[in-house]
């Protein structure tokens, strides 16, 4: 059995739908939304790749290393401002982090 193009997109659906379930089922906890935004990052990553191979094509390929950039930035930010606010009102509780209303 060979891996085809649906093989490969059909994991990505699936994993994008994962994440998606995770980011509306989880609304409390603010480390489980990031690791469900990345996955949804990754998944969209494993598309542009199955596309690119299957078109011979390395455009996707060099695309994805700029959002992997781009997705490893947004970890560290987002990282970076969970520390400091769990230092500050000593929770990660998306509900009680309202400090960054304008």
């Amino acid at each position: 059995m060979t891996l085809t193009l649906g093989h490969f997109l059909t994991l990505g659906a699936i994993l994008f739908t994962l994440s998606v379930i995770g980011i509306f089922l989880n609304r409390k906890n603010l480390i489980v939304l990031l690791m469900a935004i990345e996955l949804m990052l990754l998944a969209v990553n494993m598309n542009f790749v199955a596309f690119s191979h299957y078109l011979g094509d390395m455009h996707g390929q060099v695309f994805v290393f700029f959002i992997l950039t781009v997705a490893a930035a947004e970890s560290a930010i987002g990282l970076a401002i969970l520390v400091l606010l769990f230092r500050n009102k000593s929770s990660i509780n998306v509900d009680e982090l309202n400090t960054l209303k304008g």
